[in-house]
């Protein structure tokens, strides 16, 4: 198992330096969710949620989200992100599945990004729709795939 590289040798915090890494193209997909009543879901495919399009506006709260990724995340590396995307699928009558995907080029990768878009946006979709459903859950948000960079490509295995 690799060791923890975010901890000094004395375990305190740190930010690792990768100032000599090389640069490689790098690629994150990661995905969650929130479960919900059906008359939710229902409302938001029906564009019926009085705040509006509300995965239109989740969309860009992802986006914007990976983008400051740093600012939230205390020892997460400033990165050029070149592309994020935040996508939904509606899985049954209760459940909005959301996946990010971000990329850069650059000295670290963008697993953080796009874990950090899937949570706001699954953030999102919760505050535009709790006037009428306070009982939805944000779950299962984890990495699906990262690829670039020393460690090689990850694929989540099914469960």
């Amino acid at each position: 198992m690799p060791e923890l590289t975010h901890v000094n040798e004395v375990g305190e915090a740190r930010m690792v330096d990768v100032g000599a890494k090389a640069d490689s193209e790098r690629e994150a997909i990661a995905s969650g969710g929130v479960r919900m009543k059906a008359e939710t879901l229902g409302k938001i495919r029906q564009m019926d949620i009085k705040k509006g399009d509300v995965l239109a506006v989740a969309r860009i709260a992802g986006i914007m989200a990976a983008k400051r990724t740093p600012e939230l995340i205390p020892l997460c590396h400033t990165i050029l992100v070149t592309e994020v995307t935040v996508d939904f699928d509606f899985k049954g009558d209760d459940y909005i599945e959301v996946v990010a995907r971000a990329k850069c080029s650059g000295k670290t990768g963008v697993e953080m990004e796009a874990l950090t878009a899937v949570s706001v946006s699954c953030l999102t979709i919760y505050d535009m729709c709790k006037a009428i459903d306070r009982a939805m859950v944000i779950d299962s948000i984890r990495l699906e795939k990262k690829s670039g960079g020393k460690s090689g490509t990850y694929i989540r295995e099914e469960e």
